[in-house]
Order: structure tokens, then C-alpha cells, then sequence
């Protein structure tokens, strides 16, 4: 509930038990691995709502390789986990999975888009070095406070300091000090460039105090290359008042003069603090929400007192966790995909049907484009030649958003315009469906004499074999016995069994299990 007057705002939460179902049984477990659980359990008791069961190692194996590597896996992987009956292999997998090449792949990816790898801003080289420097970031798994800390302080040679490409790609002080916010504090501040903020406590004075953390920053073309010069600090104006104002980070006061020459290392230092209200929050709610399928601020770069947190002592455990890793995702990610409201099914109960905001279940999450189209060619044993990468590499590391490709654009691929997360286009549309189901690039890509579906039909000679062997490459688990029978039947009562297999193929490619990170 919020409340505005005069340019101010005040908020008040209440959490509303439903009433439940006679069928339900709130008696369940709760079970609890780490702080993650027991502040979501401590949410569903008062809210009166029964969480799902474990996925099962199916379910986790597939969920676990997308949300971390952006890959299915393979049938041999899924196989070889299922056969696995160590009591400590998914949280090997996930070790296994965070050491692999495709982590960096896919982040870089992730990071990329906000970060704004922009070619048609940068150029192809510049724009290269930049998407490199951010990958090298996750295949080394630097502190997240470092990452940030190199961008924001960036100077110098950019053939030295690829972070600095960030200021060629956001040029002016205002929008670089409101991208910034937006990316490492997941705070909006840009409507204050020209009013205060309608809900919330941001002025033109904290925009402007912002702002002028920047004001110095140029790139200079020099013989050596573009160098990224720091000058002596001019505050900018306040355009109503005309009072200059002197760089000051958000809600901090206004210091009384300038201590430090470039101004950034003082934005840096307050920033990346273990005390900052902001970084590691903001930071710990987009991870969050690549694995839960659901910030608890929501969107995730929209922290403000009128956009609370769905579960506030949830998000104060998991940025705790982070500093005290000392911002070490790899550890975050741990620490995530441990706890039982990760591993939970997506299957719903009689009381969670309605719940997408407390994780008393997985919620089905839309992959990425690039993930998606890589899956396809996955399952199907085919390759795309990409522009600008080399032959065989996947789309989540084309690394240049303005290559033209049909099925990357329409499943909502962003051009990076923006720092927004919501320029990656999330919801289904029908030419998404269609295209899905009849595609003829699709169709080749099954068909072809050389691809996954005729080599699993000339490999398995039995039917029953071959449906097994179809459901753990394109599903990645064993199919039940009614699907077993279904497949099999359908393999035997054709007359073409090869285009009775690429039917079996193109029904699962278009099934929602395979459509959707579950």
C-alpha cells in the first residue's frame, strides 16, 4: 500500500493468508539446506501455502545445465546422472557445470545485453574487445565488486582497459550515471534528470550528484589508439536552482569539495563497500531471478521503496551470503541452486496453483533465444554458421545482437539499445508457435540424412530402443510407460519409419517440456 504527498512517499506490506483447500495438507515437511529455505518456508507457513516436492534428478539435471550453461543435456549426461546414487551429485553437477567453457559462454551472453555490447556504437573491433573482457570476467569467476569496480574507474588505453567501452557505447554523463544505477544498484534513477522521482526518494540534486561522477570522463582519439582521459572535475548545474553540484553518490550528503581527482574511485569505493544498501542486493535479485524464474524485486532493476521486495529477509540473506563470499557468484550460485526451493517440482498442489511470487514451486521460465535455437540444433544434430563467429559456434556466443537471423529476432533477442532487462522480449506470441511448428528450416533440420534423428534410427533397430533413446536426447529423461508405448506403437505403424521418427521428433520440439526451463 503506498502512500504520496507532496513529492513524498511512504509504503506499508502485509502478507494476506489464503484460505486453503480441505484437500491440502499444510502438515507437509518444510524441509530447510540453508538460509535460502528457511526464510521462503517461515513466507508459505503464514501464507498458508504447502510447497511442491523434489524435482526429480531428471528435472534438476535439465533445469541445473540451462540455468548454468545455457545447454540441454546430452542423453549420455542425463543417463549417466540418473545411474549416479551418490547422495552429493547435484551439488557436483552444479561444481562440474560452473568449471565448464559454456558458463562464460552464456553469462557473457546474459551480462552483454545490460553491459550493452552495441556494434553498431562501438564497431566491430572495439565491440569484440568489450564482449571478450566481459566473458574473461565469468571464465575467471572475478569478485563481482572487481567487475563493476573495473567499468565504473575505467581509464587509459582502451586496448588496455576493454571496460572503458562502456563510455564510448553511453556518452553522456547523465545516462551514464543512470545505466550504471540501473545495471549494479538496480535502481531507475533517470526520470530525475528532470523532476523527483513519483515514487520514490530520488531528486534532481541525486541525479545530477550522480551525474557528475562522470562529467570528467572522455574518450580521446589519439596515434595509439582511443584512449578513455579523465579531466579535472567540473560539477554540473542543477537546472533549476543553478547551484553546481558537486558529485555525491545516492542518498549520501553533499561533500564540501572534491577529495579525490577522478571522482569515480570515490562512486567505486562507496558502491562495492560490504555496507552498500545497494550493489550486493541488487546484484544477489538478478541471479536470483535467472534461477528462481522470478526476482524478488520484480523488475529486477527496479529497487525502489514503492517496488518492495517480495520476501525482504529473503534478499537480505542472499546479498549477506554474497559480500560474505567476498562477491564470488560461483559461490552465489552454489548457494542457490543447494536450497530445497530451487529443487522444488513445477508440478503445482492444491494450494500453490495460484503462487508465482513465493517459490512454493519452480515456475516455467521462457529460455533465452539464443538458448532456445541452440537447443534445437542441439537435439537435432545440425549447426548454423554465424556471422562474425567461427564455423560451429553456438548463438549464445555471437556476441554481435545486430546479426540478422529470423528465429533469434522473433523469440525476442534484444538490440541492446537499452540497459533494460525488459529489451530481452519475454512473452509468447503466435508467431512463435507457428513458426515452431512449421518452419521449414526446422523441418530440414530434423530430416537431414546426417542429423541426430535419422542416426538414432539407424542406430536403434528396436522401437521401443529408439522411443527410449529420442526421450533422453530431446526431454532429457526416460519416457513413461504410456509414452513408451504411444512412441513405440506410432514407430511400428508406419510405413516410413524414418518420417515416422522426425514426427515423434517435431511433436516433442514442440511440446512445452521442451519449449520451456522447467
Amino acid at each position: 500500500v503506498m502512500a504520496s504527498y507532496m513529492g513524498q512517499v511512504a509504503t506499508f506490506q502485509a502478507l494476506i493468508s489464503q484460505r486453503v483447500a480441505q484437500s491440502t495438507n499444510l502438515a507437509v515437511s518444510f524441509p530447510a539446506n540453508n538460509a535460502i529455505d528457511h526464510e521462503v518456508n517461515r513466507q508459505l507457513r503464514k501464507l498458508r501455502i504447502a510447497p511442491s516436492a523434489r524435482a526429480n534428478d531428471a528435472e534438476y539435471a535439465r533445469r541445473a545445465y540451462l540455468d548454468i550453461i545455457g545447454m540441454l543435456p546430452t542423453a549420455d549426461e542425463t543417463a549417466k546422472f540418473l545411474n549416479d546414487d551418490s547422495a552429493d551429485k547435484r551439488q557436483r553437477l552444479v561444481d562440474d557445470l560452473l568449471h565448464r567453457p559454456e558458463y562464460a559462454d552464456v553469462w557473457a551472453l546474459r551480462w552483454g545485453d545490460v553491459l550493452r555490447v552495441d556494434r553498431q556504437k562501438l564497431g566491430h573491433k572495439n565491440a569484440q574487445s568489450y564482449y571478450r573482457w566481459i566473458r574473461e570476467q565469468f571464465e575467471t569467476n572475478r569478485p563481482f565488486d572487481e567487475v563493476a569496480r573495473s567499468i565504473v574507474t575505467a581509464s587509459g588505453p582502451l586496448s588496455q582497459q576493454p571496460a572503458g567501452h562502456f563510455y564510448q557505447v553511453v556518452t553522456k554523463p547523465g545516462e551514464r550515471a543512470s545505466t550504471l544505477s540501473q545495471v549494479f544498484l538496480g535502481t531507475r534513477i533517470a526520470c530525475a534528470e528532470c523532476h523527483h522521482h513519483p515514487f520514490d526518494r530520488w531528486s534532481q540534486t541525486d541525479f545530477y550528484g550522480m551525474a557528475s561522477f562522470f562529467q570528467p570522463v572522455s574518450p580521446k582519439t589519439t596515434t595509439r589508439g582511443t584512449l578513455l582521459a579523465v579531466s579535472k572535475t567540473k560539477p554540473l548545474v542543477h537546472p533549476r536552482t543553478k547551484s553546481p553540484v558537486l558529485p555525491h553518490p545516492l542518498g549520501e550528503s553533499i561533500p564540501d569539495d572534491l577529495l579525490e581527482t577522478d571522482p569515480r574511485l570515490e562512486l567505486a569505493n562507496w558502491m562495492t563497500a560490504d555496507d552498500n544498501p545497494f550493489f550486493a542486493r541488487a546484484i544477489a535479485n538478478r541471479v536470483w531471478a535467472k534461477f528462481l524464474g522470478r526476482g524478488l524485486v520484480e523488475p529486477v532493476d527496479d529497487f525502489r521503496e514503492t517496488n518492495p521486495p517480495s520476501n525482504p529477509q529473503l534478499l537480505d540473506a542472499l546479498a549477506k551470503h554474497f559480500v560474505k563470499s567476498n562477491f564470488d557468484l560461483h559461490e552465489l550460485i552454489r548457494y542457490i541452486t543447494a536450497s530445497e526451493a530451487y529443487q522444488r517440482s513445477s508440478e503445482p498442489n492444491t494450494s500453490n496453483m495460484g503462487d508465482e511470487m513465493n517459490y512454493s514451486r519452480a515456475l516455467l521460465k521462457r529460455m533465452d533465444a539464443e538458448v532456445l535455437y541452440d537447443a534445437i540444433n542441439q537435439v537435432t544434430g545440425s549447426s548454423d554458421k554465424f556471422q562474425g563467429v567461427p564455423k560451429g559456434a553456438r548463438a549464445v556466443e555471437l556476441w554481435d545482437s545486430e546479426v540478422r537471423h529470423e528465429f533469434l529476432s522473433l523469440f525476442g533477442r534484444p538490440q541492446r539499445k537499452t540497459s533494460c532487462e525488459c529489451e530481452r522480449g519475454g512473452q509468447p506470441s503466435v508467431s512463435q508457435v507457428l513458426h515452431v511448428l512449421n518452419s521449414p528450416n526446422l523441418e530440414a533440420k530434423l530430416q537431414h540424412p546426417q542429423g541426430q534423428v535419422m542416426q538414432l534410427t539407424r542406430q536403434h533397430s528396436d522401437n521401443v530402443e529408439l522411443a527410449t533413446a529420442m526421450y533422453l536426447t530431446f526431454i532429457a529423461r526416460g519416457p513413461s510407460p504410456d509414452e513408451l508405448r504411444e512412441a513405440s506403437e506410432h514407430l511400428s505403424l508406419s510405413s516410413n519409419r524414418p518420417a515416422a521418427a522426425v514426427d515423434l521428433a517435431w511433436a516433442m520440439l514442440n511440446s512445452l517440456e521442451f519449449l520451456f526451463n522447467h
